[in-house]
Formats: C-alpha cells, sequence, structure tokens
C-alpha cells in the first residue's frame, strides 16, 4: 500500500468506508484497500435521499464481480445527497475512490465524536494487521 492511497486528511471506519465531514455533513466513500478488495465493481445499489440511518447501519450495497458488500453509516443520520454519476459509471469507486467514486452524503443528527473514527495512521496499521 502506498502512502498516497491512505489521504491523510480525512478519517477512517474500521469497516473501511472514508469520511470527510464538513459542518454537520459527512461525505462517505469506500478506502482504496476496500475497492482493492472488492475487486471491479459492477453496480451500486443507490441509498434512498432522506433515508435515516443509524450509526453502524448499512446504508447501501456495492456489487463487484466478487462479492456484495455494504457501506455503513459512521453516524446517525439522514442521506442527504447520492453520487448519482455512480449509477451509470460504478467503475468510478476503483478508479477513484477518494475523489469522483464518492458514494454517499449524511446530514449528521449530531457530531462524530473523533474517538470513533481512525486517523490515516491509525487506518494503515489496522490494515496492516489484518483488519
Amino acid at each position: 500500500m502506498t502512502e498516497g492511497s491512505i489521504p491523510p486528511e480525512l478519517r477512517y471506519t474500521k469497516s473501511h468506508e472514508w469520511v470527510r465531514v464538513e459542518g454537520d455533513v459527512a461525505t462517505i466513500g469506500i478506502t482504496d484497500h476496500a475497492q482493492s478488495e472488492l475487486t471491479d465493481i459492477v453496480f451500486v445499489d443507490p441509498a434512498a435521499q432522506g433515508k435515516t440511518v443509524a450509526r453502524g447501519a448499512s446504508v447501501l450495497v456495492l456489487e463487484s464481480v466478487k462479492t456484495v458488500a455494504d457501506v455503513y453509516a459512521p453516524a446517525a443520520g439522514s442521506v442527504s445527497e447520492v453520487n448519482s454519476e455512480l449509477k451509470g459509471h460504478p467503475e468510478l469507486v476503483n478508479q477513484d475512490p477518494y475523489g469522483k467514486g464518492w458514494i454517499f452524503r449524511l446530514k449528521l443528527a449530531e457530531p462524530i465524536p473523533a474517538e470513533e473514527l481512525l486517523s490515516s495512521d491509525q487506518y494503515r496499521a489496522f490494515v496492516a494487521g489484518g483488519g
């Protein structure tokens, strides 16, 4: 894994989502590690905009040539936006997981406590340890 594959400005979950919080909205995607484990993503089953989710709940499903994987909410809130580009171009999750391959935005019900998310260094150690 290269240094650049885990951007330091983002936070991470142990279920391999990345999180960028801006005010009361979190943008969520899956990490480069997760997309490489899934291999070629062929379908993104979008979450309904406005859907209310609990922390740790499955928000939507990604289908790859290898498996089906849930994408989880790092916090409670409601889905405020889904990446509509993924409907016709699910491969963006593989090609640009931290950019054009973002998956959904969550309007947070409350701030995410910092200790609930991993820093890039903590995530790198988690993955290196087989997480």
